[in-house]
């Protein structure tokens, strides 16, 4: 049997970024404090908790004054910033630039929209509750719409001026559907597309977007793909179904202990790869369990 993994899974540069800051904190204090999980993988989590990294909530963070805190990739609204300056906290900023790019962009949009008469919706696609689009609306004063599927387009008002944008680990073509879904119902308000009342601005991550092509290729190869993911990762949950449309015996494992050997009967040829959230060794470990 041949296994291979997948030489473009892993870590993106703004999880790359983030844990590398945490790992260079905690070589200096021993300590940090993180807002939320600081990747959607309990392994690498686990493995930065035992280095010191304690995972905290919003809630927590009233007994942190004067400590220091860690934002990671996904970002934070403006209020948690708030937050912390009152508290006399002191935040090691992780943000992803795509992600705090985003968030200058559609606090523009949100200004923008709240010059118009009628006033302006600003709408998001992507996953409600989300870290990042969490992040996102707190942009907007918290009066973003929040559309999680191509056709979830009722709350939008087709009457009103839209700036659509997406969260950063959302899918490329249920975005277009998206897209081509409100100018339908602004065609059937007006007869046509009035000039700038919608815009949609695309500000899905070029990695994620690429990662589906490569990933078509890579499950092409194989009999079997492992697909490696923390169950909670948007990322991961977009490309495990991708993989899977392409490669059928594709299986989804959070670790080594989720392998079962009858997916390996008469399989000459085994695939990993995982999401961006997916730490290169853990694809390594599961690696050495199935050979194991």
């Amino acid at each position: 049997m041949k296994i291979t993994i997948d030489d473009n899974a892993g870590f993106c540069f703004g999880v790359v970024k983030a844990i590398g800051t945490a790992e260079e904190e905690l070589a200096h204090d021993g300590t940090l404090y993180c807002l939320g999980d600081i990747v959607h993988n309990s392994a690498e989590v686990e493995r930065l908790r035992q280095r010191g990294l304690r995972v905290i909530d919003h809630e927590q963070l009233q007994g942190l004054a004067g400590q220091k805190v860690l934002i990671r990739a996904h970002g934070e609204p403006p209020s948690t910033y708030r937050q912390a300056e009152q508290l006399g906290i002191k935040l090691v900023d992780a943000t992803c630039p795509m992600v705090l790019a985003l968030q200058q962009r559609i606090r523009k949009g949100f200004l923008e929209m709240s010059q118009h008469d009628p006033v302006g919706q600003v709408v998001i696609f992507g996953k409600p509750g989300h870290a990042e689009v969490v992040g996102l609306c707190g942009q907007t004063d918290g009066s973003a719409i929040v559309v999680c599927r191509p056709d979830d387009v009722a709350a939008i008002d087709f009457g009103r001026p839209i700036r659509l944008y997406s969260q950063t680990t959302q899918s490329r073509e249920e975005y277009a559907q998206l897209v081509k879904n409100i100018e339908e119902g602004v065609r059937t308000r007006y007869g046509s597309l009035p000039d700038g009342h919608f815009v949609a601005y695309d500000t899905i991550c070029s990695r994620v977007a690429n990662r589906a092509v490569q990933l078509e290729q890579f499950a092409k190869e194989v009999d079997v793909v492992l697909f490696v993911s923390g169950k909670g990762s948007s990322n991961g949950h977009y490309l495990y179904e991708y993989c899977r449309r392409v490669q059928p015996n594709t299986r989804l494992v959070a670790d080594v202990g989720e392998l079962k050997s009858e997916w390996f009967e008469g399989v000459e040829r085994v695939g990993i790869t995982g999401a961006t959230s997916t730490p290169r060794w853990l694809m390594e470990a599961v690696a050495e369990g199935i050979e194991s």
